[in-house]
């Protein structure tokens, strides 16, 4: 268990002291959560490799204790220290650190839509071994991720989901998936204390035939454009027109005779028309629900994109995280921990909540590299 000597940092104390220090007793020359709080700083700003990382804690060794109360009695950890503290921290350990932590600061509503994806960390291959792929959970009105875990490849989400939920420990919210997660196993644990919305693919061959046939026959009727089950929305914006139909049927005993859904309430398909510089393109998609109402429907549809467009792209742009080549032990999957830690403080702070201009991610990190002020309070605003 590491001990907190310091004032500074008792909310990373509380929820990070479950972090167990595998370095050899008598080679310890800096405290565990202070390297990695230093990390944490030195990737707010932009940094991304060991040396610029140890070269940040050099350059900003007064700030750090100044500012946030960091100890350092050994002054500035090298750049092999921070290194082998990466490889050697359990990541389930970090990741449990990670949720608990949001868990406190986050407050996740009811019928909040928390989005479940997966992404690989390109950088992280190394020789014949293939990079590591991560499942995380998006939470889209809050703007947080909620936590992540590790999968062997893209085809083990099946199994890293349900681990996911377990130690996520959702209530109340409306869990979306794609089509990965249409799988009875994962469907019926999120009903025991969530609704979901499940694409439905290829990958589940007879169920998505059975849904693709009906609605394919439904929609001849025109009648249905009209029912209460039926939501129109168009929308301009980035030079083009984009028009969506959301369909849900809960009249469907018909399809729980044949799967084993015992939590379905409903089948939906999104049909999306969009023009783009005199061209057109559509496309429809179907999921399976316990939802019952279209609107809710379609707002959770919408909002499974937000994981997409939220964190995977800033994660990539932002963070250059298909590019970096932490590659060794434990460094890649804890490092993604830190950089989520980073992303969500970022998101998160508003510095003038009373302006109408919002802040990016990007800019909040830019402006962390050359106002040491900002950089505190933006530290301070949850994370110490």
């Amino acid at each position: 268990m590491v001990e907190w000597r310091e004032e500074g940092g008792k909310v990373l104390h509380k929820y990070f002291e479950e972090l167990t220090d595998k370095r050899q007793g008598w080679k310890i020359k800096h405290n565990l959560l202070e390297i990695v709080v230093v990390a944490i700083c030195a990737v707010m700003t932009g940094i991304d490799s060991w040396w610029q990382i140890a070269d940040f804690a050099k350059v900003k060794l007064d700030w750090l204790r100044q500012r946030l109360g960091l100890r350092l009695e050994k002054g500035a950890p090298s750049h092999d220290t921070f290194r082998r503290v990466f490889e050697l921290i359990n990541p389930r350990e970090f990741e449990k650190c990670f949720v608990d932590w949001v868990r406190a600061t986050v407050q996740i509503t009811e019928g909040e839509v928390v989005s479940i994806d997966g992404k690989t960390l390109r950088g992280s291959r190394k020789g014949d071994n293939p990079p590591i792929h991560l499942v995380g959970a998006w939470a889209s009105k809050s703007r947080v991720i909620l936590g992540q875990t590790k999968t062997g490849s893209k085809s083990n989400e099946i199994t890293a989901i349900p681990d996911l939920l377990e130690m996520l420990d959702l209530k109340g919210c409306i869990v979306t998936i794609d089509a990965m997660g249409a799988q009875t196993k994962i469907a019926e644990k999120i009903a025991e204390h969530n609704d979901y919305v499940l694409a439905v693919k290829e990958n589940r061959e007879k169920l998505y035939k059975d849904i693709l046939f009906y609605f394919e026959e439904a929609l001849q009727d025109k009648a249905l454009y009209f029912s209460e089950n039926n939501l129109k929305t168009a929308e301009k914006a980035h030079g083009r027109i984009e028009i969506r139909r959301y369909y849900l049927e809960t009249d469907i005993d018909w399809l729980r005779q044949n799967h084993s859904f015992s939590s379905l309430n409903a089948i939906g398909a999104v049909e999306a028309s969009i023009e783009r510089n005199g061209k057109a393109t559509f496309e429809r998609r179907y999921y399976i629900t316990t939802l019952t109402d279209v609107k809710t429907f379609a707002n959770a549809v919408r909002s499974h994109w937000g994981i997409e467009n939220s964190l995977h792209y800033c994660l990539d742009v932002t963070f250059n995280e298909d590019r970096l080549t932490h590659r060794v032990d434990n460094a890649p999957e804890n490092f993604s921990v830190v950089r989520r830690i980073v992303l969500n403080l970022a998101k998160n702070y508003d510095p003038d909540p009373a302006s109408k201009e919002k802040i990016s991610v990007r800019a909040k990190l830019k402006k962390c590299e050359y106002d040491p002020a900002f950089l505190s309070d933006l530290l301070a605003s949850a994370l110490l």
